[in-house]
């Protein structure tokens, strides 16, 4: 992993905004710069997507053009958002919100729940799995542990998909889901869930952002009340949003549309779970004058990694693979990728074992090498291997750091050293801030020399050399500090997440090293029926698997080792084989012939307009774009005046300037607008606002493609309401396109 540890993560605060902008490459400069309007950013792995977003951030901040508690910047994880936080503090951006969607959510949900539901809020579930045994019980069904996590898992995507138990079973067929018990069965059991839950008053993660839509949905006046605290919108991994991520995206931003999304369609990993890249493919079709930024320079891993990986997705199908970015390394050349085989998962445990020992015989730190797998399962060989080699290890997606209680206890004694300072006698022969911190953590089991051996007594170890590491690197970065400021230091650092580097060879799930990287990856297991995994067997599971595998091979910054075995066990029977994925890529494979090319390499797209010339970039079924060199200013159909207010610009026009309205078909467009609202169950405004109601009534649109030109018409609108509103407009009846789809 990144060391965290390491000195240049205590940078100086950039002096000035201009200052925020050094070091960025072109691409990662307009990024940072384009602070206006729709911005998507199509971010290949390894080409700092984190570093353009959150000198983003830091730019429109310090130069006074965003107001730090006008922004909210989610993710996906804990992790990411605090590592983003700690990004943009060390860059002189304070008050700026970087959470996850759930975390946005539910500080939303606790604030308003007493306005909008009255009285107190649900307790939030931190598991689901007891009440799923509960409701399965109840059904008269028994479930072991392995379909209990299953069925708990398609309640989830049920409900990030926005599936009512009634329409699971009809869903899943859609959807292609193999459901882990009878559709029937599941229906039933997501039902007596949901019972369940409303009889014990919890709710859980999914509610959060269930209800957080509904009340934004139905209550205008909080859902305006969340719109004017947050102006500027910015989401990291928007290929991994689900239905009801979006929905609630969307109800954040309301008519506007200061929205910057980052993403990479060939790092899709999580579709089981709901997510879906379709969002970030069909970005442009929903917003047509979006700025769009490729980045392609890959800053992460060495020319052969990324060969190995542009070659990989070379062979891809599918929607995503269309529009695969095709990196370029900015790294000096390094050693090739290694390919070995193995007759059995014993031994090419011990085989990797003895290379990481080598590796850190050579210098390689410990920290910097990872183990990844494609299921938890695989990771106990691994485990006794590298004991018996005598390599210290961690387990990612263990205990969090500062969770551990060798390290809480750690922190209540530096704090109580840095509160008696000069009077605590322990460390008067202490000269400088290391010292102190090995002194104080020398009571609490630190010893220069790591304990023999591995266990709980090496881990305990590993932790407290991480705090010494970092105390080490904070003083080399400030000096003169003390344990104050350190404290301060490690305050906020447990509040975001960012934890100090453990020295460990990482071991994890291919899912789990997502946005992580290391100096030297062991891809391990890489055969058929674990990669791809034997339950994937539609061409889209298929092609996620070769994504993980993408993933994999990408987290790789130096050296990249991909191994399989013959067999499972010592003596077994050798009929495994390679992954179809490595066919034409390890060496002795037949070559394979690429399937399509990869989307233009890196650059910028400054916006697009609708027109009757040129092709859309995301196959647009309803206009094709033409490209612009530069975006124009809006300005008045009427007297010319550059228009600056949104409503104007909707309009096209300056409010004071003669209106050409059809009031007649306006006041159809509102009759219809209530039915929809009502057969929804939503507020009118969010069928259609009164402003895009005008404006189609002054427009009155012959077709899908002048309709589409109107500001505030989206795409899932258009799809939704395009044939309804077209028949308004031509003086028919509507035909009923606008049922919920």
């Amino acid at each position: 992993m990144t060391a965290a540890t390491h000195s240049t993560l205590f940078p100086q605060v950039p002096d000035s905004a201009d200052a925020v902008l050094d070091g960025l490459d072109p691409e990662q400069r307009e990024v940072a710069t384009a602070l206006h309007g729709p911005v998507c950013v199509l971010a290949g792995a390894g080409t700092g997507k984190t570093r353009a977003i959150t000198h983003r951030i830091a730019y429109g901040v310090r130069a006074g053009i965003l107001q730090p508690t006008s922004v909210l910047a989610v993710t996906f994880t804990n992790r990411a958002a605090g590592e983003m936080r700690g990004r943009l503090r060390r860059l002189g951006a304070h008050g700026v919100q970087a959470r996850t969607f759930h975390s946005a959510a539910l500080r939303q949900l606790q604030y308003f729940w007493p306005k909008a539901v009255g009285g107190a809020m649900p307790r939030l579930i931190d598991r689901k799995v007891p009440v799923v045994a509960d409701a399965a019980a109840a059904c008269g069904l028994r479930l072991d542990r392995t379909e209990l996590r299953d069925v708990t898992a398609e309640i989830e995507w049920a409900k990030v998909t926005q599936t009512v138990p009634a329409d699971y079973a009809l869903a899943a067929e859609r959807a292609g889901r193999e459901a882990p018990r009878d559709p029937a069965e599941i229906a039933r059991l997501y039902s007596v869930y949901e019972d369940l839950k409303r009889e014990h008053e919890v709710i859980d993660f999914e509610d959060v952002l269930l209800l957080t839509v509904g009340i934004l949905q139905d209550r205008r006046d909080i859902a305006e009340q969340v719109r004017a605290q947050y102006q500027h919108f910015v989401v990291d991994e928007y290929q991994d949003v689900s239905p009801l991520q979006q929905r609630l995206l969307e109800l954040w931003l309301g008519d506007r549309d200061n929205l910057c999304v980052v993403g990479d369609a060939s790092q899709t990993i999580y579709s089981f779970t709901g997510a879906t890249p379709d969002h970030l493919l069909d970005f442009r079709l929903r917003h047509p004058g979006a700025t769009v930024v490729r980045l392609v320079r890959d800053y992460r891993s060495t020319p052969q990694v990324v060969h190995l990986a542009n070659a990989l997705l070379a062979q891809a199908r599918g929607r995503a693979a269309d529009h695969r970015l095709e990196l370029v390394s900015q790294r000096p050349a390094g050693p090739e990728p290694v390919f070995t085989e193995h007759p059995d998962e014993v031994a090419e445990a011990e085989d990797a074992a003895r290379r990481i020992r080598d590796l850190i015989a050579s210098g390689v730190p410990a920290s910097e090498i990872a183990v990844l797998f494609r299921t938890n399962a695989q990771s106990e060989t691994y485990e006794q291997a590298l004991a018996d080699a005598g390599v210290p290890y961690q387990l990612r997606g263990a205990e969090r750091f500062f969770e551990r209680p060798e390290v809480r206890k750690a922190l209540v004694s530096l704090r109580a050293a840095a509160r008696f300072g000069g009077n605590d006698t322990l460390l008067k022969d202490a000269a400088d801030l290391p010292s102190q911190v090995r002194v104080v953590l020398s009571g609490e089991g630190w010893t220069p020399e790591p304990p023999a051996g591995s266990g709980a007594v090496r881990d305990r170890w590993e932790a407290l050399a991480a705090l010494v590491n970092l105390a080490r690197d904070f003083a080399a970065a400030h000096p003169g500090a003390g344990l104050g400021e350190l404290m301060t230091e490690l305050d906020e650092r447990v509040n975001s997440q960012h934890a100090p580097t453990v020295q460990g060879v990482t071991l994890a799930s291919l899912h789990a090293a997502k946005g992580l990287e290391w100096d030297a990856v062991f891809l391990v297991g890489v055969a058929e029926g674990m990669m791809p995994i034997s339950y994937a067997r539609t061409e889209q599971q298929i092609e996620e698997e070769r994504r993980l595998l993408y993933v994999g091979i990408t987290r790789a910054r130096e050296r990249l080792h991909v191994s399989w075995s013959l067999s499972r066990s010592p003596g077994g029977r050798p009929n495994r084989r390679p992954s179809r994925f490595l066919d034409g890529l390890r060496p002795g494979s037949p070559a394979l012939a690429a399937r399509g090319t990869a989307t233009a390499a890196g650059g910028i797209e400054r916006g697009f307009a609708p027109g009757p010339a040129g092709t859309a970039p995301y196959d647009d079924p309803y206009a094709a774009l033409p490209r612009r060199t530069r975006r124009t200013p809006a300005r008045c159909r009427v007297c010319g005046r550059t228009l600056t207010d949104a409503g104007e610009i909707k309009l096209l026009r300056c409010d004071d300037c003669p209106s050409d309205m059809d009031e007649g078909l306006y006041e159809r467009l509102r009759a219809w607008r209530q039915k929809q609202a009502r057969r929804s169950g939503q507020p009118e405004f969010c069928v259609f606002t009164d402003r895009t109601l005008m404006a189609i009534a002054e427009a009155v649109p012959g077709d899908e493609r002048e309709l589409a030109r109107i500001p505030g018409v989206l795409a899932r609108k258009l799809r939704r309401h395009g044939a309804d509103v077209l028949a308004i407009c031509a003086g028919r009846e509507p035909g009923g396109s606008g049922a919920e789809d």
